[in-house]
Parts: C-alpha cells; structure tokens; sequence
C-alpha cells in the first residue's frame, strides 16, 4: 500500500504563485506603453475600416455612416489594389532575399577578415543602418541622377532616366532598401557565427568542406533560429517600404506603375480623402504580416526549433 504524499504546504504554494507573476509585474510597465502605442491604434484602424469615414465626416458636414465590409468589398473588388498587391509581394520577396544573402555574406567575411578591416566595415555598415530613410533615398536619387549623377557617368548612359521605366524604378528602391536594411542582418548573423564552437568549423575545413558546404551544412542549420528572426523582421520592414518609395518615385511612379501597398493607402486616405478604405487596407496589410509570421513560426515549431 502506498504512502500519501503530503500536500506541499500552503506558504509554498503562495511563494511558486509569487514567483510567477514576478515578471509580469516587472514587464507591466512596458506592456502599458506597448498596448497604448500598438493596440488601441490597431483598434481605431479596424473601426474606421467599417466606416464610411471621408473628409466630410472628418469636418463634421456630415454623420458617419457604418458601412460594415463595404469598404473591403470596394477594396477587393477593385482591380489595382491586385496588381499593387502583387507588385507589393514581389517586390517585398526580391529585398528580403537580397538583404538576408548580402548581410550574410558580409557577416561571413567578418569572421574571415582582421580586425583593422573589420571595424571599418562594422562603422560603414551602421553609419548606413543610422543614416534616415528620406536622407538615404535623396542620396541616392542624386548617385543615379540622370543630368548629375556620377553612377550614369561611370557606367557611360548618358543622361538615362532610372526612376522614368518601372523595373529601372523598382531596381534603384531595392537598392537603397538593402544598403539600409542589410547591417541588421549582418551584425546579428555575425554575433551568432561567434557564438559557433570553432572546433566545429575546424572539423568541417579540414573534411575538405568548401566554404558554401560549410555554410550551407553547418553554420545555417545552428543559426537557423537567428535567421528566422532577422527573414521575419525583414518581411516585416520590406513589405511595408513607404518612405523610400514615395521619395524616389515621386509617391508611386509615373501613372501609379510602382505603388505598393503602404503607398496605395497613403493615395486613398490623405490624397482621395478615403479614410475607411485606406483603413481598410492597413487591416489588409497587418493579417497578411501575421499571417507569414504564424506561418513560418509554426513551421520551425514542427521541426523543433526554439526560438
């Protein structure tokens, strides 16, 4: 026959109880902020995307008219808010991809240059990580200036307009994208390549693996959970791109030929007065990122990753 076990003692239970909640109440402070800056915004994003919410309701000439999913039926039945989502898609894909494998590679030449060189990438890399985006894309409209330009004097093309054909536009944004956006890339993947046991390398050199093999068979399954927080960021940021687009294509190119969707919302709140239909894409645009991010967490989580 077995002995009861004896319940654990009332103190102890209050004290595991405490201990629990003890770092709820450190991180309080910080989710009060969090949900006055992020929550209640979404919240009021939501409820005017179910409004027929213009600039006449915004003056008060007229009463606010609930419109239910009108503004998304508008929206879905419209057939540029496709071809933008599109282009949003694949433009979004082309600079997550481009980031993640220039930042890579620059993490992997840290490990493999000395110190002198090193630091000079690291201070290049963070000074274009700092500089802000509407500096950067006037920098950058001035290096491939048709009239003064010296990118088009280099190449030798004369006075050729790269903001004038869509691809040409799309091309030059995805380039001031990646030279802002790779040094978070590279410097996270370069703190988790230090973190890699050398013996671990030095066994895989001296199997005769080449440098890709290496990275492809040891360094990017151990830093796997690194580099699904910086691809998930990158979605994130790339798939929102406003500032670097409106800046260098004059708020969507000629004809609207290169709107993404940050953009399309900015044309249908503040230029048409729209404000539930711009509304309306923004709630679009946040299940969409929430979507890719569930996705691809629940992914790594059947494989077995942490993160």
């Amino acid at each position: 026959m077995r002995t009861p076990v004896p319940a654990p003692p009332a103190s102890r239970t209050r004290r595991r109880a405490h201990t629990a909640w003890t770092p709820w109440l450190y991180l309080a402070p910080a989710l009060v902020v969090l949900g006055g800056l992020l929550v209640y915004p979404i919240y009021q994003l939501g409820l005017i995307s179910f409004f027929r919410y213009t600039q006449a309701q915004v003056s008060g000439g007229e009463p606010t008219a609930f419109r239910g999913l009108g503004n998304y039926a508008d929206l879905f039945g419209d057939g540029q808010f496709w071809q933008v989502l599109l282009a949003t898609v694949v433009f979004a894909a082309a600079c997550v991809g481009s980031t993640l494998a220039v930042g890579c590679a620059l993490a992997v030449l840290l490990t493999r240059v000395r110190a002198l060189p090193r630091l000079a990438l690291m201070l290049a890399a963070l000074g274009a990580w700092a500089t802000p985006a509407v500096t950067g894309s006037t920098v950058w409209l001035f290096l491939f200036d048709p009239d003064f330009g010296p990118v088009n004097r280099i190449l030798g093309l004369g006075d050729h307009s790269w903001t004038y054909g869509r691809y040409s536009a799309f091309l030059l944004v995805l380039l001031e994208v990646v030279w802002c956006s790779f040094p978070f890339v590279m410097v996270t993947v370069y703190a988790g390549i230090r973190a890699v046991p050398a013996e671990v390398l030095e066994a895989a050199a001296l199997d005769g693996a080449s440098q890709w093999r290496i990275w492809r068979s040891v360094l990017a399954p151990m830093l796997r959970p690194i580099l699904t927080v910086v691809t998930i960021q990158s979605v994130i940021w790339d798939f929102k791109v406003f500032t670097q687009i409106y800046v260098m294509t004059g708020g969507g190119g000629i004809a609207g030929q290169n709107l993404v969707l940050n953009v399309y919302a900015y044309q249908k709140a503040f230029a048409s007065s729209q404000y539930g239909l711009g509304s309306a894409i923004g709630v679009v645009m946040l299940l969409i990122l929430l979507a890719v991010a569930l996705v691809h967490l629940r992914m790594l989580r059947r494989q077995g990753e942490t993160l």
